[in-house]
């Protein structure tokens, strides 16, 4: 995997793209993980207080992408936890990115994979089996679809319409 240049220095070098709707800021995200950098291709998942088919994702191959979870920005329960990430990052996505809440940040701090969210909360989501993949999502007034790159680090979370790095 290569890496990339600061978020701070891909907003400089692309800010055309701003104004042309193909990149766009995340809202501030809480950062957690051992992974603090990290970029990759977007799957995309939409769901509201239910992790079911989050969690089927995590189980599959994530080949280097990031996953971005529309939870409606709820915090009432969390749709990530510590297993969840585990599965995560041992099947190779790279991040996983919460519009809603996690718990279990100990065991996602050790873990090899950077976490973005926008709260935490020790309650655990229903399953009920609802949820949508690989579609349309918007987090915070930016819209994220499957195959977008996500570039993460301390500094915040880039969405992008065609790669950024070299």
């Amino acid at each position: 995997m290569t890496d990339f240049p600061p978020t701070t220095d891909l907003c400089d070098a692309h800010e055309a793209l701003f104004d042309s709707g193909e990149l766009s800021v995340l809202p501030a995200l809480l950062a957690f993980g051992a992974r603090r950098r990290f970029f990759g291709q977007a799957r995309t998942i939409k769901l509201f207080e239910d992790n079911s088919v989050l969690a089927q994702a995590v189980r599959e191959s994530g080949h280097g992408r990031v996953l971005v979870v529309d939870a409606g920005g709820s915090r009432r329960c969390a749709v990530l936890g510590g297993n969840l990430a585990r599965a995560a990052a041992d099947n190779g996505w790279v991040g996983v990115i919460v519009d809603g809440a996690i718990r279990d940040l100990d065991e996602i701090d050790a873990l090899d994979i950077g976490v973005r969210a926008l709260g935490v909360t020790p309650r655990r989501s229903v399953k009920r089996g609802e949820g949508q993949r690989d579609l349309v999502v918007t987090i915070g007034g930016a819209r994220v679809r499957s195959d977008d790159w996500v570039y993460a680090d301390r500094d915040g979370v880039l969405v992008s319409a065609r790669a950024l790095h070299t």
